[in-house]
């Protein structure tokens, strides 16, 4: 993916986020702790709907469940931020997520990722959501060997998945210019 100055990224959500705050933001994600974007229009209004659906199960008052939001960024990055991109889903992308998303996975792997502010890589969405958690809990073989990274890597069809840019310091947020926002009916 070119990361060029300017480039415009989207964030679906049951609400417009014109100001991203890292406090607000899940943990457990696919990269850790941080603000998710793409690159993908589509994507991002696809993730409206499971946003709306999240903030519902989380409690969150006063939600219209037929319409969410997608945001506008221009992301200007001036150079100082340290960006990270995986160029597809291999083995060290998948070893990421799983730490990312079950933290007592492949001892030292969260830790090899605190230093960036921006990583960059493919979804693993809701498609592929199943062959993740398989991975994660070893029906694959053990989590982290050649084999069942093969296996995982092989059903998730890496060519097939769009991407993900996720925003992890304050540093990296304040990279971001919010442009504008679109309603998306569900």
């Amino acid at each position: 993916m070119a990361v060029d100055n300017g480039i415009t990224l989207y964030h679906g959500s049951y609400t417009v986020v014109e100001t991203p705050v890292l406090s607000k933001c899940e943990k457990g994600k696919d990269f850790g702790l941080g603000f998710y974007l793409t690159t993908n229009l589509s994507q991002a209004k696809r993730f409206v709907k499971s946003s709306i659906g999240k903030a519902i199960k989380n409690g969150v008052e006063n939600i219209d469940a037929n319409k969410g939001f997608v945001s506008y960024y221009d992301w200007i990055n001036d150079e100082s931020l340290k960006v990270y991109e995986f160029k597809t889903a291999d083995s060290e992308w998948l070893h990421c997520v799983a730490a990312h998303r079950r933290g007592s996975l492949l001892k030292g792997e969260i830790e090899k990722w605190k230093r960036y502010d921006v990583i960059i890589g493919k979804i693993a969405n809701d498609s592929t959501n199943q062959v993740i958690t398989a991975y994660i809990n070893g029906v694959y073989g053990e989590v982290g060997t050649e084999e069942a990274d093969r296996i995982a890597i092989s059903l998730l069809k890496p060519e097939k998945l769009t991407n993900q840019l996720c925003f992890r310091t304050d540093k990296a947020i304040e990279s971001l210019k919010y442009v504008s926002n679109e309603a998306v009916k569900i």
